[in-house]
């Protein structure tokens, strides 16, 4: 078995080659983020209308810890959404913050997300 460290590594680098195709080989078909069902589709979707709105968006890790079959990472991130991020009026600014993210995986893929972006550090910039 490939070790998740590996596996998640892998992904981080899917997600900032904008390399939708090879999603499937990192994400599995049933994933849930946040408790909501999205499955591979609704979940890709999701992270194509992140890069819509944020053109910049590259995806960071500060800090990784494994214990399989779950992964927790702190991913920072500088960027400049275009618009509104998180219901806040960015509007092209320039900000940065983190988020702390924890993974389920099954059959070697993401199974579940459990996702909290820190608004907080973004009001303060506004």
């Amino acid at each position: 078995m490939t070790d998740l460290k590996d596996l998640y590594e892998a992904y981080i680098d899917c997600l900032n080659a904008r390399d939708w195709a090879r999603l499937g080989q990192h994400v599995h078909d049933s994933v849930r983020h946040n408790d909501r069902p999205l499955g591979l589709a609704g979940y890709r979707a999701l992270l194509e209308a992140d890069v819509a709105a944020i053109p910049d968006l590259a995806f960071k890790v500060e800090l990784l810890i494994c214990e399989p079959p779950d992964l927790a990472a702190r991913l920072s991130f500088t960027c400049t959404p275009k618009g509104e991020f998180l219901g806040l009026p960015v509007n092209g600014r320039t900000v940065s913050f983190t988020e702390n993210v924890f993974y389920t995986y099954r059959d070697s893929k993401i199974w579940t997300v459990l996702s909290v972006i820190d608004k907080p550090a973004i009001e303060r910039q506004l």
